[in-house]
């Protein structure tokens, strides 16, 4: 994290929730207007673990053949070649996801699930470890396609990623006007990840835990039987049981990059929006209010008893 640092000013959240999302093998949606570093962040993240690294600028016009790949007629040898597409990368950087059509947008579906890619009849596993990190801008709505919610929900985290301080701006501002690129070392490898991985697995989580994350996820889909009857007419639908396993999970990667061997309730609070925040749909009514997915999880965090 030290190198990293070394490109990348502040935005010590997203570092964060980048690293669980590589500790976990979980995909990270990041939204945030231009300029804050994502892009820079995930292709120096790739160069500190010495993975591959490939963006993909999504835009209308793409096809699904443009990320995946497609077959190639061969003159020669007059037969039909695989071509593989940008996905084939241990992290790819969905640039503006939004910005590309559903049929597009579905078309990560697979390699995000099952890890790989079907181009033709054959079927190709992508390398590991593999991760999709997305950026989307919240403030631009023309000519962009809100992402199904089948495909939202196979994202892990979802990240709210802000503008820097003052002293933060001041440091980029010098940083990158003194004619002098930063750049990061490589320190590690992907085998450093599969390790990490196995470690963080091993992160002991006590019942209580475990049944305090079920009663939060509960308490989305029935939040008058769970102590918060006012959330009913607010949310339309609750987590998934995706939510269940991704909120456990990443609370275990979250105890493991602070030195802990165990899981404790402030581990949850601490990656529960990041969790939940794309997984509550909300109620016209919460709409028509001004009432963010925030605002409901902070509700729950402060009703639901923690052991």
């Amino acid at each position: 994290m030290m190198e990293i640092r070394k490109v990348i000013v502040g935005q010590r959240y997203m570092l964060d929730r980048l690293m669980i999302g590589l500790i976990t093998g979980g995909h990270v949606l990041m939204e945030g207007v231009p300029g804050l570093a994502k892009t820079l962040s995930v292709n120096t993240l790739a160069n500190t673990m010495d993975m591959s690294f490939k963006r993909i600028q999504f835009t209308p016009d793409l096809l699904p053949a443009d990320i995946l790949g497609t077959m190639i007629y061969n003159q020669k040898d007059g037969t039909f070649e695989p071509k593989q597409g940008p996905v084939f990368a241990n992290l790819v950087l969905a640039d503006e996801i939004n910005r590309a059509p559903a049929k597009v947008q579905s078309a990560l579906l697979e390699s995000m699930q099952e890890k790989q890619v079907t181009i033709g009849d054959t079927t190709y596993p992508l390398p590991k470890p593999f991760l999709v990190l997305a950026t989307q801008n919240p403030i631009e709505q023309e000519g962009t396609y809100r992402l199904p919610e089948a495909q939202v929900d196979r994202f892990m985290l979802k990240l709210n990623v802000g503008y820097p301080t003052k002293a933060e701006e001041r440091n980029i501002m010098d940083r990158y006007t003194s004619g002098e690129k930063p750049s990061a070392r490589t320190m590690a490898s992907p085998e450093d990840i599969f390790n990490a991985r196995e470690v963080a697995g091993e992160i002991y989580v006590d019942d209580r835990i475990r049944d305090y994350v079920i009663n939060l996820i509960f308490a989305t889909r029935e939040p008058a039987e769970h102590g918060v009857p006012k959330l009913t007419e607010l949310i339309d639908f609750g987590a998934s049981p995706r939510a269940s396993i991704a909120l456990l999970t990443a609370a275990r990667a979250h105890a493991f990059i602070r030195g802990r061997g165990y899981v404790i309730p402030e581990d949850i609070k601490a990656i529960g929006f990041d969790v939940l925040r794309h997984r509550i749909s909300l109620t016209f009514e919460a709409e028509a209010e001004n009432v963010t997915s925030e605002e409901i999880i902070q509700t729950l965090f402060d009703q639901i008893e923690v052991p």
